[in-house]
């Protein structure tokens, strides 16, 4: 095991990434303890921070502000650092060291969230003395959310915020892991819940009722069939991984007993969805599907028929071209002429969709995420300290240059 004493990178990093990975916030539970540390923290810095809680005031964004030149002002400008604070959950994994212990073991760190993304909210968060004791030209701001696990669901009230305070940063860098090479591109996501509602009958008498399995099943095929012929036909985008939008049914439930046709049956499916594509028109091919084929055929028998859909999650893409600024001066931060397109989303699609320009790039891969022993190698992380290093040099020699950084 390495002694902590002569790891390559910051002990202040190592201490605050030992810190967060602590807190248990998984989606299911609250990010509270987390938060209001990291507040707390940052207070005792001189930072004030603003917080934004849920409806059920247990999970909350953080949004602070580094301005040493401006303290306690709102001003435009500037960049923020983005990190979600949720992890997804360890229920089922095989675990070598304890999940929410930062464990060293030879160049890993590992534990629930080494990766995504703690590593780097803890290298960014230890960086807050030297901002403070930079002259800063522009303002730096953290911005910590909720829930980015299933669903990018709490970042939307932190940008609302932004809007309502009339904080207008020029650009976000959103520290998912991505070995840190910049991501100028990534796929948007829809996720739906499907009820199939029909009429129960007893199985000698079938004709009698509308068996929602089935009728879910079609449903079902169609999104696969639909699936097959963008897999075949595109469009395609060169860079992805997986270079055309995808479909694809996750889990379904229905049923009580063989010998009695099922009155309610229910699925979940997504799609993802390449840049430029119009969700949209993907949307309406699988509701029209529904409507004006199978739910006439069903009410048929039960004109209380119905298939109902439930939206889960609709989060953008996102794409900035490889000439932008913003992309340009991620490179050299990065020291790595390397440009990624991925297929998961992010919430870089949600503020670009809020006007602010992002790149997504942080320590760690996406493929040792989720995974039971997840980790991050101190290489990674090191590298994600001199990419913000060389950032808050950035910060100090260049003024705001708002417009220049949002042009599309």
């Amino acid at each position: 095991m390495t002694s902590p004493d002569t790891l390559p990178i910051r002990p202040e990093t190592w201490e605050m990434i030992q810190q967060l990975v602590g807190f248990d916030t998984t989606s299911r539970e609250s990010n509270l303890g987390l938060i209001e540390w990291v507040r707390d923290w940052l207070n005792r810095q001189g930072v004030p921070c603003h917080l934004t809680y849920d409806r059920s005031g247990m999970k909350a964004n953080l949004l602070a502000t580094v301005d040493p030149e401006h303290p306690g002002r709102t001003r435009s400008g500037g960049v923020i650092l983005s990190g979600h604070t949720d992890v997804v959950p360890i229920d089922g994994q095989a675990w070598s060291t304890s999940p929410f212990v930062a464990t060293l073991i030879g160049d890993r760190i590992h534990g629930r969230g080494t990766a995504d993304m703690k590593s780097f909210i803890a290298a960014a968060l230890a960086m807050t003395p030297r901002l403070l004791a930079a002259p800063l030209q522009v303002p730096l701001h953290f911005a910590l959310s909720y829930d980015e696990e299933v669903g990018c669901l709490g970042v939307r009230s932190l940008i609302d915020d932004m809007a309502a305070r009339a904080l207008r940063p020029a650009a976000c860098i959103v520290g998912e892991p991505t070995g840190m090479d910049v991501v100028v591109a990534h796929k948007g996501k829809r996720a739906f819940r499907c009820r199939v509602h029909g009429r129960e009958a007893h199985s000698a008498l079938t004709p009698l009722g509308v068996n929602a399995i089935e009728y879910a099943a079609q449903l079902i095929v169609h999104i696969r069939a639909m699936a097959n012929q963008l897999r075949s036909n595109g469009p395609f985008q060169a860079g992805f991984d997986v270079p055309f939008t995808t479909l694809q049914t996750g889990t379904i439930k229905g049923g009580t007993a063989t010998n009695i046709v099922p009155r309610e049956c229910s699925f979940d499916f997504e799609f993802r969805y390449l840049p430029g594509v119009d969700p949209d028109r993907i949307e309406s091919q699988i509701r029209n599907y529904a409507e004006e084929v199978l739910v006439p055929e069903m009410r048929q028998v039960e004109p209380a028929s119905r298939i109902e859909f439930e939206s889960m999650s609709d989060t953008p893409g996102l794409s900035i071209e490889e000439t932008h600024r913003l992309t340009v001066l991620a490179r050299a931060l990065a020291r790595n002429d390397r440009i990624g397109r991925v297929g998961y989303a992010t919430e870089a699609g949600l503020f670009q969709a809020a006007d602010v320009q992002s790149i997504v790039c942080g320590p760690g891969h996406i493929e040792q995420a989720h995974r039971p022993n997840e980790f991050v190698t101190l290489e990674q992380v090191a590298r994600c300290e001199a990419f913000l290093e060389r950032l808050l040099g950035h910060l100090c020699t260049h003024g705001p240059d708002d417009e220049a950084m949002r042009a599309r």
